[in-house]
């Protein structure tokens, strides 16, 4: 920025700070307003929508571009900033103007950014808003991720960019540290990142910051430990890389105590039931697969927690369920304490209502940014910790966390007899501090408020004292206060008076006393504001000093909001006590996909039963039309797992579940345009991710695989991934696998783990009517027509597609479309079509000759190859 010649004093001040914040908009503060000159005045006044105009030099030749905000206001114009992607320079006066000599002191005291937000109004408080770092170091990948608004802070670290990046895209976060100078992995990485997390923002940060020995010391300084072994992580080398930096940049950042900031957990991988991005979407945990919103969604479904930090604890459980059959039976333990005691659940619901975020709260008064509000939203809700505790103990729920509640009874009293309920937002406007609290603020109080009273009891004790009747107390800006008497009175005017005036029909005198007076009312008002203030920072102060106290209340707090949040949801939907353990067994009885039977009239969903394990029902093979619910047994399945291991009852009549250590969905799929694939690719890339990571232990559930290329190669690899997942590792991997390729049900016939089912349906005057049950056996028909006529397709089309079909049964169609004989096409009653049918080929006679019972799954396959070949010769 090149300086313009002549500028003030003042200008001179903005330019020297923000040359010091290159890559940051600068909110000079400049009395009641935070100004913005230069080239951020013209970012911002675009971005924002306000004027801009210009301020003069001193020779009234160079004008400089301005813009303003009023300061009391700045928070919805920070909003609309961060959202846009930029970083904003909070630069305060710290200096009191009427002591300032020249230019009045100021410094920039905090940078927001799209991760370091902690103003309430500004975040979800059902979501946590995560700051992350990235690290490669050799041949490792760290990762860390800060909440600053709670003090959260996790770390991992990895063997390869693709768990980093699936870690990304679990934790969400909304900005990205990363190194300045990155390999051009890293960078092809970054670049991905950026298309399918379109609001991360990626913030390039000195390498220095995140080497290791800088990193460590950074760690060891901010926790004061002597080593991380504490921590779980010393030997994490490209995560403590990753985790230093963030702690440096928060630093750099908030200029304040992070001291909320207390401990760091690693995300446990090993403890985790994994599930892959992909797996996700197509589950719909957290938002709709259409229009990514949260409604509609199993954590909408769910969620009765009334608290935000139960909100956020649900979310992050459903996301990372656990694996520990011992950890999950505790949790649904606690669950079903409360599913039979709805009386101390309805209490309980009722005290937790009245507990406003004690996380966040905690988090800007450590920070020094909170205000009397919010202390006084953690006076009320340190009010309602006794109340909890009792009814939690009486409920029998989190009996040992119950003992070892510190309900902070001397942080609640302080708060109670310090802080005004009605007090206001701003801090510098008075109106904080109760009265009785502070003797010297009370006196300041009664001086402004009781001023003119003050003044007449003062004029009526001299009036008695004197003798003299018509004696009165006036003001005048030159003399201040005084006592004005008549020539006549003169006499009898005491010693203590002091002559100040002599007018042509009056004395004026002051005393001792009324001067004191004068003296306590010309600055009561800025000496109250002044010392209001610094009775509000030292009670803050106080409280920030008990950060570790409100920081386990409000875990306890979340996690007891958390159970009774999902025994609510039990009762209400009829769920039941799953019941873990280690088998190789998932026995679901009449289970219920837990979000579509909610969006249908109660008892419309129809239940269906699910037995796998790895003796006699492995892989599950079913076949059905299109809308008859296949997906919906599938995703179902998932689901109730999922539930299970978080912790929460499900829903179906009974369920046993053998815990699974990954989830894996193939269901559906769509061009995916941002990573410039197709449909088919996407279907690859999953059905790969699945049989290089699936184990013995894992759930795999497959909607439809080879659907985006022809039918002959389509069938063929979802018949060769079926017969891998049944192998795999000479154990193979519990699969529900729902097809249009009726021929994959032949595999039953090969392997006695493989079984096959159908979903019901029932025809009925050439439509068909969905039973939407699961049933023994497979089917052989795909009802496609019947579908779409009863999707809507005009009858004439749908007549003319039952003539079609009957043309290519009859093989007057070849396969490339083409009439095979000259002349008109017969339009008789149509028939089944299947796979290998035609007149007379050399395919059909070939597979006459075939006796399936004595082939080889490997025979089987080279078979279909030789086929396929046959065919193509035709």
């Amino acid at each position: 920025m090149n300086n313009p010649p002549k500028l003030t004093p003042m200008l001179q001040q903005y330019l020297e700070i923000k040359s010091q914040h290159q890559d940051a908009i600068l909110f000079y503060r400049l009395g009641d307003f935070y100004e913005m000159f230069f080239e951020d005045a013209v970012t911002a006044s675009k971005v924002l929508g306000i004027t801009l105009t210009s301020r003069s030099g001193k020779d009234d030749k160079n004008k400089v571009p301005l813009c303003g905000i009023p300061y009391h206001a700045a928070a919805s114009y920070l909003a609309k900033l961060v959202k846009a992607g930029f970083r904003v320079a909070i630069c305060e006066q710290v200096e009191d103007p009427k002591e300032a000599k020249g230019v009045v002191k100021r410094e920039v005291v905090r940078i927001i950014t799209p991760g370091l937000i902690t103003e309430d109004h500004l975040l979800d408080d059902k979501t946590n808003r995560y700051l992350a770092a990235f690290c490669h170091h050799k041949t490792k990948y760290g990762l860390s991720l800060i909440d600053i608004s709670t003090g959260e802070f996790l770390l991992a670290e990895h063997d390869s960019l693709e768990k980093i990046y699936d870690d990304l895209h679990r934790m969400t976060p909304s900005e990205l540290l990363v190194a300045d100078s990155s390999s051009a992995e890293d960078e092809k990485f970054f670049k991905e990142l950026t298309t399918t997390l379109s609001e991360l923002c990626i913030t390039r940060r000195d390498e220095n910051i995140f080497r290791l020995e800088n990193a460590r010391q950074t760690m060891l300084d901010h926790f004061q430990v002597a080593n991380l072994a504490g921590f779980g992580c010393d030997e994490m080398t490209a995560a403590i890389g990753a985790a230093g930096g963030l702690i440096q940049y928060l630093h750099e950042t908030q200029k304040a105590d992070l001291s909320h900031i207390e401990r760091i957990v690693p995300l446990d991988t090993a403890g985790i039931l994994m599930i892959d991005d992909s797996s996700r979407r197509n589950l719909e945990l957290t938002q709709t697969i259409i229009g990514a919103k949260r409604e509609g969604s199993l954590l909408a479904t769910l969620d009765f927690t009334r608290t935000p930090m139960g909100a956020r604890l649900l979310k992050r459980n459903i996301l990372l369920p656990l694996r520990d059959v011992n950890e999950i039976n505790i949790r649904l333990d606690s669950v079903a304490q409360l599913y039979h005691a709805p009386a101390a659940n309805e209490s309980l619901r009722e005290i937790l209502d009245q507990i406003y975020d004690l996380e966040r709260l905690n988090s800007r008064v450590v920070l020094g940014s909170a205000n009397a509000r919010d202390l006084h939203a953690l006076a009320l809700s340190l009010a309602r910790l006794p109340a909890l505790k009792e009814q939690a103990i009486a409920a029998g729920i989190m009996t040992e966390h119950c003992k070892n509640l510190d309900e902070l009874t001397e942080i609640k009293e302080l708060l109670e007899q310090s802080i005004r309920d009605d007090a206001p937002i701003t801090l510098r406007e008075g109106g904080l501090i109760k009265d009785g609290y502070h003797q010297e603020l009370d006196e300041l109080k009664t001086i402004l408020r009781d001023g003119k009273s003050l003044i007449l009891d003062l004029e009526n004790r001299e009036r008695e004292k004197t003798g003299i009747a018509k004696l009165k107390i006036g003001f005048n800006k030159v003399f201040g206060y005084y006592l004005e008497v008549s020539h006549a009175q003169t006499a009898n005017v005491p010693d203590y008076f002091i002559r100040k005036q002599t007018l042509v029909n009056a004395e004026r005198f002051i005393t001792p006393e009324l001067k004191e007076f004068e003296n306590k009312v010309s600055g009561a008002q800025e000496k109250r504001l002044d010392l209001e203030y610094q009775l509000f920072t030292e009670i803050r102060r106080q409280v920030a000093a008990q950060s570790p106290r409100i920081i386990q209340a409000a875990n306890f707090v979340a996690w007891l909001d958390f159970f009774r949040g999902l025994a609510e949801a039990a009762r209400k939907f009829h769920y039941v006590h799953p019941v873990i353990n280690n088998s190789e067994e998932i026995a679901i009885k009449e289970g219920r996909h837990p979000v579509i039977e909610q969006a249908l009239p109660p008892g419309k969903f129809v239940p269906n039963d699910i037995h796998l394990d790895q003796t006699s029902d492995e892989v599950l093979i079913i076949t059905g039309p299109n809308m008859a619910g296949k997906s919906t047994v599938l995703r179902q399945t998932a689901l109730i797992v999922l539930m299970a291991q978080m912790g929460s009852f499900v829903p179906a009549s009974s369920a046993e579940i053998g815990v699974v250590d990954r989830i894996f969905t193939r269901v559906g799929a769509m061009d995916d345009l941002r990573k410039a694939q197709s449909t088919f690719m996407v279907e690859m890339n999953e059905t790969a991710n699945i049989l290089n990571n699936a184990t013995s232990k894992s759930l795999v559930i497959l909607d439809e695989i080879g659907r985006g290329t022809s039918t002959f190669d389509g069938l063929s690899i979802a018949w060769a991934v079926t017969e891998e997942l049944t192998n795999k590792d000479g154990k193979g991997v519990k699969t529900i696998f729902a097809t249009h390729y009726h021929e994959i049900t032949e595999l039953a016939l090969t392997c006695e783990r493989i079984k096959n089912y159908n979903i019901g349906v029932r025809e009925w005057n050439d439509t068909i009517i969905f039973l939407h049950k699961l049933l023994p056996g497979a089917t052989n028909r795909s009802y496609g027509i019947q579908v779409a006529a009863l999707a809507g397709v005009p009858p004439h089309v749908v007549k003319r597609a039952k003539e079609i079909l009957h043309n290519i049964e009859k093989g007057e169609f070849t396969k490339t479309g083409m009439p095979r004989i000259a002349g008109p096409i017969k339009r008789d009653q149509p028939s089944q079509l299947t796979l290998f049918s035609g007149s007379e080929s050399p395919a059909l006679k070939r597979l006459a000759e075939i006796h399936p019972d004595r082939l080889s799954p490997l025979e089987a396959l080279n078979m279909l190859y030789e086929l396929k070949a046959l065919h193509e010769m035709e």
